[in-house]
């Protein structure tokens, strides 16, 4: 069962592995509200993943540990499980799906870990990762369905509740459900009065629809330019943790999170990749009731493609009616 203990516990482990990413005040990201961004896109591997990925491993027995790790991953757990696994000098192998950013692909190779890419979305190199753990015996690290990695990305919510106490609303993506399931927890235990929320790409709504239809549901397909949160089946873990301390669930359009993307670039000169601009894309276009609140928006990621970065600058700015192309 989590408690917060483990979240603290979580906390004094990580002290020298991760940052404290500092608030940062964001009043052009929506008039009407007080907008606050927690910036986990300057986290050392520019994602939050290594918190929960590092406290999971070193928390292995020493059995554990010699067998070495496997994971799956979207592209930043990866880099996290790579971290960790660097750091307490064992083996690491990672799943992609084949069209990961390759900018992700790289910088966990350059971590040390070996890579398996797979054809297919998450879901597929999930399916070949637990392959490859009942045919070497690896440790495997789930990225967001497990007791001690929810506790490590939990001290977000620990850090927002002694940065603005007095907050009213958090913002958070969800792919698999890890993120929102562990600071809607931490929060709420802190202090139900505090409303959490969600975030998903329309092109991915998994935890969104299992809510809805009382269920875990598993999408036929997954469309989006947020890889990160590209999901088709949430886990049983952060299914229930969500049911029971998220107070909604909302979609943002892949428009939306370009224009998003740009105002980040534009406004706060912060790079975040699809899956980190859910939050502020969902404050942008009024998709949730925050009139008057103080908000924050966890920006959870920042490890976008600069491959793919100016198509998404372009479609941002035609979002923002900034931009207009025509045939003669």
């Amino acid at each position: 069962m989590l408690n917060l203990d483990e979240f603290y516990r979580a906390r004094y482990v990580l002290s020298q592995v991760v940052r404290r990413t500092d608030l940062i005040y964001a009043p052009g990201i929506n008039p009407m509200s007080e907008v606050y961004l927690k910036p986990e896109n300057l986290q050392v591997t520019g994602s939050f993943k290594l918190r929960g990925a590092c406290y999971k491993i070193s928390q292995l027995t020493e059995e554990e540990k010699k067998k070495g790790v496997i994971a799956c991953s979207a592209g930043n757990h990866a880099q996290g499980v790579a971290l960790g696994a660097a750091k307490q000098g064992i083996k690491a192998l990672i799943c992609l799906p084949e069209g990961a950013p390759i900018s992700k692909v790289e910088a966990t190779r350059r971590l040390g870990a070996e890579i398996c890419l797979v054809p297919g979305v998450y879901d597929d190199a999930y399916k070949r990762a637990l392959e490859l753990r009942d045919e070497i015996g690896d440790t495997f690290i789930h990225p967001f369905d497990d007791e001690r990695v929810i506790a490590g990305q939990g001290t977000i919510g620990l850090e927002l509740i002694e940065q603005l106490p007095d907050m009213d609303i958090v913002i958070v993506p969800i792919g698999g459900g890890g993120l929102a399931s562990c600071i809607a927890f931490a929060i709420k235990t802190l202090n139900p009065k505090i409303k959490v929320y969600g975030v998903q790409a329309t092109g991915a709504p998994s935890m969104m629809q299992s809510l809805e239809h009382h269920h875990i549901e598993r999408l036929a397909s997954v469309s989006t330019i947020a890889d990160g949160i590209a999901v088709k089946e949430p886990g049983e873990l952060t299914y229930q943790l969500c049911q029971n301390y998220l107070d909604g669930i909302v979609t943002v359009t892949e428009d939306e999170i370009c224009a998003a993307i740009l105002a980040l670039t534009e406004q706060h000169k912060l790079i975040a990749e699809g899956a980190g601009a859910v939050s502020v894309a969902a404050a942008m276009f009024d998709k949730i009731p925050m009139k008057g609140k103080k908000t924050v928006c966890v920006v959870s990621g920042g490890n976008i493609d600069v491959t793919i970065l100016s198509r998404v600058i372009n479609r941002g700015l035609s979002k923002s009616g900034r931009i207009f192309t025509f045939c003669v």
